[in-house]
């Protein structure tokens, strides 16, 4: 089922801080100015290198968006407490379904990571997240293009310089400024500075101080060269050079067509991949899920199957047995559409709920058709036995059924974690049983009247004569024990 917990979730960067800063400069505060937001549950915190997480657990009554913009409101008042070069603190709301239900490894052993992500981000990624039901898409264990600048602190400190120096250097004079515009009569020249580095060898040159008439370039102080932005993490699959393209499904859509309509995406982007890059799907949920809906299936027909079983070896009657055949699958599905109207999914929980369904459902379309049956042996015609079957024993059905959603319904009425999982449990067998004893008290009579014939003791096979027979010793032993007990009550509770 569809459950998101109420969990938002405040991520703040402060670049090249410790974990110590991070908690004292920006965890403490926030954690005291969101301690007092109403109806939290529980709020935990994580300070490391550079970066500030704090996750919030609401109450389950509590409306996940209010309290998102409750923690957006406390977040802002305490803004000027932080540091001035902290990135913008990132409000979210922790979404079940935000993580990546297919992953897609592409991986090569003659094509860099950094070509592999400009492989990905231009041919797979725009292409995957026009697939129907994707969110979005992302990539992980990506390298983006980046100039390194590596410096010798030797060098640096005999000439007095600190990292300071060069990061000042670098913003005053690797920039892009607009220069304006010439303008005469008849034409218009647009005016570009070219103040960007873009090579090694441009960084290089970069004057960092001035000594007088001496200059101090990058070069004499360290080196520039070409590299990703992030060296600390390495994506391999298979031992190859590798980027994962991670797929979002939408909240509301159908995870196996989703994984579906990526595969056939991939299919077609498959020859558009240049030679030497393989891909494969090392991730995709959707293959547990189909295989846990099929194995559900599977126990539905076997469960269907032995209870038509067990009551043809009992009635040893094809007709009588062909009436809680049609009641099943009659009542199932009325059922499924209850659940379609009140926008409930078919998933693992429902399908459990079905297969428990199954022997309840059958239960009074079995009683209502035994005492039918028992009456046609006795010589009663079927069309009257149907309508007194019905009558003597309408209310035990009633009954019954009161009884079983009693048990079941409350739970849908739960708040907890669990109450809010089996909601769907909850109302798939209380509304099966509901349906279930319609059915019986309305279309099998129905049946047993126009399908059942008079009784024919001559037509039935000596193996159901013999077993009947047996059946029958058993009840006079039954009846036996019972008569016994109810003249020797006291023995009876003393055991």
């Amino acid at each position: 089922p569809d459950i998101d917990p109420p969990i938002v979730n405040v991520q703040t960067v402060y670049p090249g801080a410790s974990a110590g800063v991070i908690e004292t400069q920006i965890t403490e505060p926030l954690e005291d100015a969101l301690s007092s937001v109403e109806g939290i549950k529980k709020l935990t915190s994580e300070s490391r290198e550079q970066l500030s997480s704090i996750t919030i657990e609401f109450d389950l009554t509590e409306d996940v968006d209010v309290a998102a913009q409750d923690v957006r409101d406390r977040v802002a008042r305490v803004r000027g407490r932080l540091p001035d070069d902290i990135e913008e603190p990132i409000v979210s709301k922790q979404d079940a379904d935000a993580n990546p239900s297919l992953w897609v490894a592409l991986y090569s052993e003659r094509f860099s990571t950094l070509e592999l992500t400009t492989i990905a981000e231009n041919l797979f990624k725009d292409r995957l997240q026009t697939v129907p039901g994707v969110s979005s898409v992302i990539l992980g264990g990506s390298k983006r293009f980046a100039i390194r600048i590596r410096l010798n602190s030797e060098q640096m400190a005999a000439r007095g310089i600190t990292v300071l120096d060069v990061e000042r250097a670098l913003r005053e004079q690797s920039v892009e400024l607009p220069s304006g515009r010439i303008e005469s009569w008849q034409r218009e020249l647009s005016i570009e500075t070219r103040g960007q580095l873009k090579s090694p060898e441009e960084y290089n040159d970069l004057v960092i101080s001035r000594d007088g008439d001496d200059l101090v370039r990058l070069k004499e102080i360290g080196r520039a060269e070409i590299g990703v932005e992030d060296e600390r993490s390495v994506a391999r699959y298979n031992g190859k050079p590798a980027v994962g393209i991670g797929v979002i499904k939408q909240s509301k859509a159908n995870i196996i067509d989703v994984a579906k309509g990526i595969k056939a995406e991939l299919d077609r982007i498959a020859p558009l991949i240049p030679e030497g890059i393989n891909y494969n799907v090392p991730y995709d949920e959707s293959v547990y899920i189909e295989k846990s809906i099929k194995e559900v299936w599977i126990t539905l027909g076997l469960a269907f199957f032995l209870v038509v079983f067990v009551i043809y070896v009992f009635l040893h009657n094809g007709r009588a047995t062909f009436v809680p055949s049609i009641t099943i699958p009659v009542s199932i599905i009325a059922t499924f559409g209850i659940l379609y109207l009140l926008g409930y999914s078919i998933n693992i929980v429902t399908m459990l709920a079905f297969v428990l369904a199954i022997g309840l459902v059958v239960d009074d379309a079995i009683v209502v058709l035994e005492n039918i049956h028992r009456h046609i042996e006795e010589g009663m015609p079927p069309m009257k036995a149907s309508f007194l079957g019905m009558k003597e024993i309408g209310f035990a059905v009633i009954a019954t059924t009161v009884v079983l959603v009693a048990v079941f319904l409350p739970m849908a009425f739960q708040t907890s974690d669990t109450g809010r999982l089996f909601i769907e449990f909850a109302v798939a067998i209380s509304f099966s049983v509901v349906v279930s004893t319609f059915v019986a008290l309305t279309l099998a009579p129905m049946i047993c009247s126009r399908f059942l014939k008079e009784h024919d003791e001559n037509g039935k096979h000596s193996i159901f004569l013999s077993f009947e027979k047996w059946l029958n010793k058993q009840k006079e032993f039954y009846q036996r024990i019972l008569r016994w007990a109810l003249k020797h009550m006291i023995v009876i509770f003393a055991i």
